[in-house]
């Protein structure tokens, strides 16, 4: 019963609050029935695998079922681009990964939707993302495979979840910093990703913390985007320490349409903090190698805010811009 105080309790301050500052007596009679959470990428990824943990928290919470769809397409801006124009009752929630989510609509201009469109309800985790070869890799070292990217520019192929991903922004600044060139080639998501190199169609992995642990035993990890070494790969080290200064990951989080009223954003809300706030919650994304965050509306507002400003920045460094 623990989430369910901690949402009964995070509901009556910000909905108290909101009566407060509007005039209005009455929260919104939501949900009453359904709600669709939408995944912008295959089923199996990191945000299908965390909705799906999160689908009995919140059901439990909200009191209707919780169903999970999967949309992917460009990246995810498929999903994105119907979301702006979906009904705005609260009853349709979309996955919002960051960057993604800011970088497509920089470099693309048939995108179907800008940044500040997608209402941001929660952010509620971090996955590091590392690199990684076959276990019978001639590479044994980040720097084995940086001056092999030198010296044979394009030669080898990386896979990674999508163009104008987290994966993709990754590895071109691994490139910028190094002088190393490779040849991307994206897939559809985190897991097909993953399953592609597995089978042994690309040479090098950009992938998630959570799919290295999990498939550790077939791979060599050369190095994890963390400023310090992450707690479930304590022998991989950073690109910090292998003299690449740069970190990378892939924040994940919930956001509904643009017009969406906010005493509906604030029930939805609560009840994300209520299951990112359950220690067994906790428990079970650690163990699965997910870093769990947190952050209301307001706070990922502002964050995406942050992140936009620094990702144009370093697009535009990298001439992606």
């Amino acid at each position: 019963m623990v989430r369910k105080t901690v949402f009964v309790l995070f509901l009556i301050v910000v909905l108290g609050a909101t009566a407060f500052a509007t005039g209005q007596s009455e929260a919104p009679d939501f949900p009453t029935r359904a709600i669709s959470y939408v995944i912008p990428f295959n089923p199996g990824g990191q945000s299908d695998v965390t909705a799906q943990y999160q689908k009995p928290y919140l059901e439990e919470l909200l009191g209707v079922n919780v169903v999970v769809r999967h949309q992917p397409g460009a990246g995810g801006a498929l999903a994105w681009s119907n979301l702006v124009n979906a009904r705005p009752d609260g009853y349709t929630i979309m996955g919002n990964n960051v960057p993604h989510i800011i970088i497509q609509p920089l470099i693309r201009d048939d995108v179907g939707y800008q940044t500040e469109q997608l209402k941001p309800v929660y952010m509620f985790q971090t996955t590091p993302i590392g690199i990684a070869v076959a276990a019978d890799s001639p590479f044994d070292t980040l720097e084995d495979l940086v001056e092999h990217g030198r010296r044979n520019p394009g030669r080898l192929t990386v896979t990674g979840s999508g163009t104008h991903s987290g994966h993709h922004l990754a590895l071109l600044q691994l490139q910028h910093l190094t002088g190393a060139e490779y040849t991307y080639i994206p897939a559809t998501g985190a897991a097909p990703s993953v399953s592609n190199f597995l089978g042994g169609h690309s040479e090098v992995l950009m992938a998630n913390s959570d799919d290295l642990v999990a498939h550790q035993g077939e791979m060599k990890i050369l190095a994890v985007g963390t400023t310090e070494r992450f707690h479930l790969l304590p022998d991989v080290p950073t690109f910090i320490e292998e003299g690449v200064e740069m970190t990378a990951g892939i924040d994940r989080g919930v956001a509904v349409p643009p017009d969406t009223p906010d005493a509906i954003v604030e029930i939805l809300e609560a009840a994300f903090h209520a299951v990112s706030s359950d220690p067994e919650f906790r428990a079970e994304m650690d163990a699965l190698g997910f870093v769990t965050h947190t952050m209301g509306a307001a706070e990922f507002a502002e964050y995406l805010e942050r992140k936009s400003a620094e990702i144009e920045e370093a697009l535009r460094e990298l001439g992606e811009l």
